[in-house]
């Protein structure tokens, strides 16, 4: 990125500081269409996930085969906020669909509306992974659903990518969402990737000078698209998920042990290998937040795009969890540099912080025993 930041030209001009401005996002551009199994003349840079998702879900996507706007948007129900409220569809025209309590999609509700669809053209907008819960979705099923009867799949791969393949072959995403912040590079750099040049987007967000070749107009971040595009070579080869997953499990055993009465969600499945979902019920998640941070240790209630807000997870009232679960629930995520050292610092701060508020329900029940 420092390198980058020495080049001044504007990656469009034809001056040869233009041209090396250039050279540098075509290089990252390949690095970006490895990690995510594309081709680089399919892959587009955005300022992130967020407007290469609402970018991605419009009505207006052609294929080979059809012209006719999108009928129908299909969305889960634990997909991230750009999703359930950036998309470009009139609202009449999106089914919501459902989660099982482990946090994954519900075919078989999948299936269904399919059925109640038949004869529409649908998208289906399915995580990777899930950005709260960390749950695996089944991505690939889900597809070959959609695709027999002729309809889309957009993957958000954004909590996902870097952390477990996430190749769109495997997946079978039709367009697959990624950024780099999320596995080593800087904030504000995503990309949108299509699995073939028979897809177009006929309704760009930004129109302007024509970059990415249309799809995406404005002067490009060239530092961060680099820092993109060394991130992704980096994570392409270094998916570290044993010794991820080796630190997560001993994390939720020490968190069992402190406090016996947790409830960790989607722990039956396979999740990622960084991230760790629990509550403790009857416990406000955001004063648990404040004794952590107090203590040095940062994590999250929900997804962080929304943990300033005090509202219930709808990703976890979508599997069903009760309310005053749900409210204590907190999301615990392992970097890609976390070490023994930092769960075993989480875990002394974790137990301070259920200390405090053992020795607080206690003065609270002792108040109102004298009260009475």
């Amino acid at each position: 990125m420092w390198s980058a930041l020495e080049q001044v030209g504007n990656a469009s001009s034809a001056h040869a500081e233009g041209r090396a401005a250039r050279a540098m996002i075509e290089s990252a551009r390949i690095d970006v269409a490895h990690l995510a199994g594309a081709h680089p003349k399919s892959t587009f840079f955005t300022s992130g996930g967020t407007e290469a998702l609402n970018l991605a879900l419009t009505p207006f996507i052609e294929t080979k085969g059809s012209t006719k706007p999108i009928d129908v948007l299909l969305v889960a129900g634990g997909e991230h906020a750009c999703v359930r409220s950036g998309h470009r569809f009139p609202r009449e025209q999106v089914d919501d669909l459902a989660l099982t309590s482990s946090g994954i999609i519900d075919l078989s509700a999948l299936h269904a509306a399919l059925e109640k669809h038949e004869g529409q053209r649908v998208m289906l907008a399915l995580q990777a992974a899930n950005n709260e819960t960390g749950t695996v979705q089944p991505v690939a099923e889900a597809a070959g659903l959609v695709h027999a009867v002729g309809g889309l799949v957009v993957c958000d791969a954004v909590q996902a990518a870097g952390k477990i393949d996430c190749g769109m072959a495997a997946l079978g995403a039709d367009i697959l969402v990624l950024s780099a912040h999320k596995f080593g590079g800087p904030k504000g750099a995503g990309a949108l990737c299509m699995a073939t040049d028979d897809l177009h987007i006929g309704a760009p967000l930004l129109s302007g000078g024509g970059q990415e070749r249309g799809l995406r107009a404005g002067t490009e971040n060239v530092a961060a698209i680099a820092g993109f595009g060394a991130a992704a070579a980096i994570a392409r080869q270094n998916h570290d998920a044993a010794h991820l997953s080796m630190l997560r499990e001993q994390l939720e055993a020490d968190v069992a042990r402190l406090a016996g009465d947790a409830v960790f969600f989607g722990r039956e499945v396979s999740r990622l290998p960084n991230t760790s979902c629990f509550a403790l019920e009857g416990l406000e998640a955001q004063f648990l937040l404040m004794l952590l941070d107090i203590e040095g240790v940062a994590v999250s209630s929900g997804s962080a795009c929304s943990s300033g807000k005090v509202k219930p997870s709808h990703v976890l009232a979508a599997m069903g969890v009760p309310k005053d679960v749900a409210r204590g629930a907190i999301r615990v995520s392992l970097g890609w540099n976390s070490q023994v050292e930092d769960v075993e610092l989480f875990s002394r701060a974790f137990e301070k912080a259920v200390g405090t508020v053992r020795m607080r329900r206690l003065a609270q029940r002792q108040h109102v025993k004298s009260a009475a």
